[in-house]
């Protein structure tokens, strides 16, 4: 992946050296008070004209990238970012620096687009434990996102993790695992995840596994999108890379990870997708380059 020299996101808060020890596999987004952590609910509204007539946007600006009236749902203001003095200097930090920027160019465009401005994200590096807005996390909880602060959290050790125990390397690989927590900052931006929490509190564990899964895929398959945008405006893609995607993807399965930890798979109990789904919904992400193809909820 080229990605030296890319220009560098200032919404990076550094707390890695804070927390104690602790790695795994697993993340998503974390729920705040009364939710779910440690998975991606949702409910995947965008056919676009789903999701343009369900949050208040004219569906032909969804559908057809013109302007016109702003949604009528306005996000909750970030809190002010309090940007902590960084260590030294380091490769991963400059690397998710280097992503988490070409994700703000490409979903601002998409934003313009409707009519509306992209509040960008805070990455939060951290190692360890951390605070967030969605309570205390581990890493062995994986990277996740929390809506309550709109804040990406990241033990950048996870990408150790994915290579030796998982068979997922390569620096596109870890790109995506950015890319896919960026994609749940945007379903909050669109009002899809309040609406996901709304109705997990309604449905039992199964029902509200299966919405998880909807979500998780459209992250998955938000992540294609900004690969396929980001390559065709600034050429990051190398040979190989592909491939490194879709392998990621493949390695954090539900089914995959439920083999190898307990020897069976028990399907109901998914809340990220199979291998399969996961690598089906991010290449097509990758393939059509248009959010618009994302439905996961009304896929069969």
């Amino acid at each position: 992946m080229l990605w030296r020299g890319g220009r560098r996101s200032e919404n990076i808060e550094d707390r890695r050296g804070e927390g104690g020890s602790s790695t795994g596999m697993r993340g998503g987004m974390r729920f705040p008070i009364g939710g779910r952590a440690g998975g991606l609910g949702g409910l995947g509204l965008v056919a676009l004209v789903l999701l343009g007539l369900f949050f208040g946007v004219d569906p032909s600006v969804l559908l057809n990238g013109g302007t016109g009236t702003p949604s009528s749902y306005v996000p909750s203001a970030p809190e002010p970012r309090t940007t902590q003095t960084p260590g030294a200097p380091d490769e991963a930090r400059e690397f998710v620096s280097v992503v988490l920027a070409d994700t703000e160019d490409t979903w601002r465009a998409l934003f313009q687009q409707m009519g509306r401005t992209y509040q960008e994200p805070t990455l939060v590096l951290f190692s360890g434990l951390v605070d967030s807005g969605c309570g205390v996390a581990q890493s062995a909880s994986g990277p996740f996102y929390c809506p309550r602060d709109h804040k990406l959290y990241l033990d950048t050790s996870f990408f150790d993790e994915m290579s030796r125990r998982f068979g997922a390397p390569g620096d596109f690989a870890q790109a995506y695992v950015v890319a896919h927590e960026v994609g749940h900052h945007v379903q909050n931006l669109l009002g899809i995840l309040p609406r996901v929490e709304a109705m997990q509190q309604q449905v039992d564990r199964t029902d509200a596994n299966r919405i998880q899964v909807m979500v998780e895929l459209q992250a998955d398959c938000f992540a294609g999108f900004w690969a396929n945008h980001a390559d065709r405006s600034r050429g990051i893609l190398e040979s190989g890379d592909i491939e490194e995607g879709l392998n990621a993807a493949a390695a954090i399965g539900d089914d995959r990870l439920q083999k190898q930890a307990q020897g069976y798979v028990v399907p109901d109990a998914f809340t990220h997708g199979s291998s399969a789904q996961r690598v089906r919904w991010f290449k097509r992400g990758l393939e059509q380059g248009d959010p618009a193809a994302c439905d996961t909820f009304n896929s069969q």
